[in-house]
């Protein structure tokens, strides 16, 4: 039975990995640490290239799981086709929850409240007064409720909004309310003075935020992007962003990362941070405890948390 594990952590920097398993430290180098045919739970890098996390997985004909440290899966997607069947593939969720939620209020608030305008008016060392837009009394738009999509409305009830409307892929009934399927979105865009874009991004949600959904956002709307960027169509944003008539904060675009002569960087009304949403102090200890329970779950041949898709299984 192979039992290496690799991890894009060095082993010794983690307490508490069961015994057993032997660690290989691999975070995205030319040469592999051992053989992959010899992995059987490989973690893959974060934040790094989807072809350099895929890499490896031709060669993994006895890897029974493959763990991410990011809450997406479509970076690995590309090359699940390789992997023998039987493979649990599974997220990180619990990891990135309140960076994400964080960084979405953030971004909310900087655009409403108009902070690059200040940060920009500090540096010519201008006074700019006048009023500006609350948070407070406005009508959120969630579309993915997930539980980075509830962590996001965790953040949201102080700051005493007007009404909170869930989407996500399936309707169901929460404490806090329904969540709506992604056919009630023409309807409820209109409504909306913030739209929060939170989705994984799937077939289904690729080109979500396109001419049609842009068009039904209500004058003077903000879109907020922290879910991946081919979740919305740029040159559909563009055009709208060019008008005025909306407005966008980005922490994910396509492409990523932005050229430095892409149009989006100039485009006005528009706040982009560098798909930062999930990197923060917050990430490497709440990525330890999750690999830490995994690998004693997998020793221990008990169910893992977070399995997305098992390879080989019907979806019918």
């Amino acid at each position: 039975m192979t039992a290496d594990v690799w991890l894009p952590i060095p082993p010794d920097e983690i307490d508490g990995l069961p015994e057993g398993p032997a660690y290989r430290f691999w975070n995205g180098e030319e040469d592999f640490p051992a053989d992959p045919a010899d992995c059987a739970f490989y973690v893959v890098p974060y934040m790094k290239p989807s072809a350099l996390c895929v890499r490896p997985l031709s060669r993994m004909s006895n890897v029974r799981v493959v763990q991410t440290l990011s809450a997406g899966i479509d970076h690995v997607e590309p090359g699940l086709g390789h992997l023998p069947a039987g493979v649990r593939l599974c997220n990180a969720r619990g990891v990135h929850e309140a960076s994400t939620g964080e960084l979405t209020l953030a971004l909310i608030l900087a655009s409403l409240r108009g902070i690059p305008d200040f940060v920009r008016a500090q540096e010519r060392g201008e006074w700019l007064g006048g009023f500006r837009p609350a948070l407070a009394d406005k009508n959120v738009l969630i579309v993915g409720y997930g539980s980075i999509g509830e962590a996001i409305e965790d953040r949201l009830v102080p700051f005493e909004v007007a009404r909170v409307a869930r989407v996500a892929r399936s309707e169901r009934t929460t404490a806090r309310g329904p969540v709506h399927p992604l056919t009630d979105l023409p309807a409820l865009l209109p409504e909306a003075d913030v739209v929060i874009l939170s989705t994984p991004l799937t077939e289904a949600t690729r080109g979500l935020a396109g001419a049609d959904f842009l068009s039904r956002m209500k004058d003077g709307a903000l879109l907020v992007n922290v879910a991946r960027g081919p979740v919305v169509d740029t040159k559909a944003l563009l055009a709208e962003l060019e008008t005025g008539r909306i407005t966008a904060a980005l922490d994910v675009t396509d492409p990523e990362p932005l050229a430095r002569e892409h149009p989006l960087w100039r485009a006005p009304g528009v706040l982009i941070s560098p798909h930062v949403g999930g990197p923060t102090s917050a990430f490497l200890p709440r990525a330890k405890r999750l690999l830490v329970d995994q690998l004693h779950r997998y020793v221990n041949r008990e169910p893992l948390r977070n399995v997305i898709l098992t390879t080989g299984a019907s979806t019918g």
